[in-house]
């Protein structure tokens, strides 16, 4: 089915003629429902298996890879999530997620299938510390999502006194950091805060983990937790057998949230969609995440970072390769490579590193690479050096890569 409304359906006009099988409903048209049923509406030969979306993630080759998630597997993660957590008619959600990020999937229909308030953060908002609490305040909401560097910066600009209605926070994007848990704990005591892990590949969130219990018993590195419902965990070897408990590997997802794979990408599908060799479901495939982690011995597990060069700054994932790619395409630039630095704890940014023949304005590189690239995969700092620093095999030291001086940062009134 189609949904549309005046101004989008006179802009896909041919578009829609050419999905003329499907029913079309404009929104505009309130007689268009008049026939419509009460109860579910039923389509024949609509399964759990059909396409609930596509969500892009970025590609190291410069082609963003498209995520195929099925109903299914979003369906089993909003059940969890509500069979954990019971949100109730008397809740409120703040919505502030891109929705180009997948957060934004359970934060648009986990209120809307259990009948609590779904409230909307405008445009830009989940940026803006001083707004957040405004807005909580305002609208009472008493569930967010947070990525753990903008819970950060939230803790420490946000007027917290406007808080009081906060119940639960969820955190999920990138590592979180023991010391903001304990800042947590401390500024907000009134509040949960849970730790959720997954991939784009599959469905949003396939661990979980509850931050509550003494500030002293607080972990410095924050474990991403247990598998959450109809979903399996793997730490292999580099041979595909598990670990044994506390060992080091790479972490694996199984279970009915793996996604379907990667849109029109064939090849890349088959390298990271696996069979699942652990299964005794027909057809189970598992999932290549390339994150390190090992089991402890309550069962959770903890997360170690990356086992390649791909980051995630304020819970958004950057490979590295793709912007270095764009700005070695610059005329001017010879040779280029961008790193996420942290000189300051807390504080995680991208630089670029470049060698060239006549040095080019910062502001023009940035321009060149906006062009291409979204604002958060374009590096805060620019570094000029004659020539990259090399260990003895003649390999990139990155180690020696010099801190940015003042100099390097872009500026604009």
């Amino acid at each position: 089915m189609v949904l549309t409304h005046g101004p989008a359906r006179d802009a896909c006009a041919m578009a829609l003629e050419e999905t003329s099988q499907r029913p079309v409903v404009n929104l505009d048209d309130t007689q268009a429902w008049a026939h419509q049923p009460a109860t579910d509406l039923v389509l024949a030969d609509l399964t759990a298996q059909h396409l609930a979306y596509v969500i892009y993630t970025s590609g190291s080759t410069g082609q963003p890879k498209g995520v195929a998630n099925e109903h299914a597997a979003v369906v089993n993660r909003l059940l969890w999530m509500q069979d954990e957590y019971d949100l109730t008619p008397e809740d409120a959600v703040l919505q502030k997620t891109p929705f180009s990020f997948d957060v934004s999937v359970w934060e648009f229909f986990w209120p809307l299938f259990t009948g609590a308030r779904l409230v909307m953060a405008r445009s830009e908002g989940h940026k803006d510390p001083i707004y957040l609490g405004e807005v909580i305040e305002a609208e009472q909401i008493t569930i967010l999502h947070f990525v753990p560097s903008m819970l950060d910066i939230f803790l420490a600009h946000g007027d917290l006194s406007r808080c009081a209605s906060l119940k639960r926070v969820m955190c999920s994007g990138e590592a979180l950091p023991g010391s903001v848990v304990r800042r947590f704990k401390t500024q907000l005591p009134q509040s949960g805060l849970h730790n959720l892990y997954g991939p784009t590949e599959a469905a949003v969130d396939v661990t979980a983990w509850n931050c509550a219990g003494p500030i002293e018993d607080t972990p410095d590195n924050t474990p991403i937790g247990k598998p959450i419902a109809n979903c399996r965990m793997y730490v292999l070897d580099a041979q595909m057998q598990p670990v044994p408990l506390g060992v080091v590997g790479e972490l694996y997802i199984g279970g009915v949230q793996v996604a379907r794979g990667y849109l029109n990408r064939a090849q890349l599908t088959v390298e990271r969609f696996l069979d699942d060799p652990f299964s005794n479901v027909a057809n189970a495939r598992m999932y290549r995440t390339g994150d390190v982690a090992r089991y402890m011995p309550d069962g959770a597990i903890e997360y170690l970072g990356r086992n390649d060069d791909q980051v995630k700054i304020r819970g958004l994932r950057i490979e590295l390769g793709e912007i270095q790619a764009r700005l070695i395409a610059f005329p001017a630039v010879q040779e280029a490579v961008v790193v996420a630095r942290e000189d300051a704890p807390g504080d995680k940014r991208l630089v670029a590193y470049y060698t060239a023949a006549e040095m080019p304005e910062i502001d023009a590189l940035r321009a060149h690479l906006l062009e291409q690239l979204p604002d958060y995969m374009v590096p805060v700092l620019f570094v000029h050096l004659e020539t990259l620093p090399l260990s003895p095999n003649g390999k990139l030291d990155r180690k020696a890569l010099p801190v940015p001086r003042e100099n390097a940062y872009a500026r604009q009134d």
